[in-house]
């Protein structure tokens, strides 16, 4: 399942602060009505992530309705970005049906 959408890049001062972009709400009902597919607990999704030119794996993490999609620093550093910066994002995730 690929999921494509614009966002701009917030600081999350949570349990584990950190940057993130929020996935807007239809794409996170999209991921929302797979995740019990693909979660490996806690509401965690395991994502393939594309930025820029830069790819990683990592894992969306539920906040309310939403699915947040983490930027580790060498991401923000690899493209250039900081706090507010608008981004387009395409999440892969791996559903088996």
């Amino acid at each position: 399942m690929r999921v494509e959408f614009d966002g701009e890049i917030i600081y999350w001062r949570g349990p584990s602060p950190f940057y993130f972009v929020e996935v807007p709400d239809d794409e996170s009902a999209e991921i929302h009505a797979v995740a019990a597919q693909v979660t490996y607990g806690w509401g965690v999704i395991p994502a393939t992530v594309e930025l820029g030119a830069t790819r990683w794996t990592t894992s969306l993490f539920p906040r309310g309705d939403l699915y947040m999609v983490p930027l580790k620093a060498h991401v923000r550093g690899a493209e250039k970005l900081d706090l507010g910066d608008a981004v387009h994002v395409a999440l892969e995730l791996e559903v088996g049906y």
